[in-house]
């Protein structure tokens, strides 16, 4: 009899103590992992850099510092982005060759962006329209004309805040040849450009 009490005794604290027992081995908390930083969103910036290139048909090579305002939006699918982004740049950019004074006072473009993101760093390519206005001064005359183009590119952005991040770009411009009176031919500009920006995403 006494056996039989000390044996159910055993039995019923081995159920209570079992249920404890188990806790104590269940896995410790993990904190879910932060998101990964996001491009999303619409985003405005300014940048700042040089401009060096050709004035077509003519032995002119423009070269001077240029500077404006980006605007554009930013679609994001995994570590694959995709993007809109519009430009207006002013520059110094001029060049003399026989009397002739070649200069790209101002340009701008309207762009498609890709890229591939790793977590906080965009490296991406981007190709669209291009338009700017050329000048030719000769003798005191000057003449003006606005072109269109192409421009193409590829870049380094780096996010180091949730809304703000630095870029690196390098974009080629080609603003087709207009007539000029002053030069009996038609010029345009081929320009390689280099700039450094911020933007801040809303």
């Amino acid at each position: 009899m006494y056996r039989s009490v000390i044996a159910a005794a055993s039995f019923a604290a081995s159920i209570v103590a079992g249920p404890a027992a188990a806790a104590d081995f269940r896995p410790a908390y993990v904190a879910p992992a932060p998101l990964a930083y996001s491009w999303m969103g619409p985003y405005l910036g300014a940048n700042l850099g040089g401009q060096w290139g050709t004035a077509t048909n003519s032995g002119a090579e423009p070269w001077g510092v240029t500077g404006g305002a980006q605007a554009g939006y930013n679609w994001q699918q995994g570590r694959f982005v995709f993007g809109v982004e519009g430009d207006i740049q002013a520059s110094s950019a001029d060049d003399t060759f026989a009397a002739f004074k070649f200069s790209n006072p101002w340009f701008g473009t309207m762009r498609g962006r890709a890229g591939v993101a790793f977590n906080n760093i965009l490296l991406y390519g981007t190709v669209g329209l291009a338009f700017g206005g050329g000048k030719v001064e000769f003798n005191g005359l000057t003449e003006s004309n606005t072109h269109v183009g192409w421009a193409a590119g590829a870049g380094l952005e780096v996010g180091f805040t949730p809304n703000w991040s630095a870029k690196a770009e390098y974009l080629y411009v080609d603003l087709s040849n207009q007539s000029y009176v002053l030069t009996g031919t038609s010029n345009g500009f081929e320009s390689s450009i280099f700039r450094l920006g911020v933007n801040y995403r809303f």
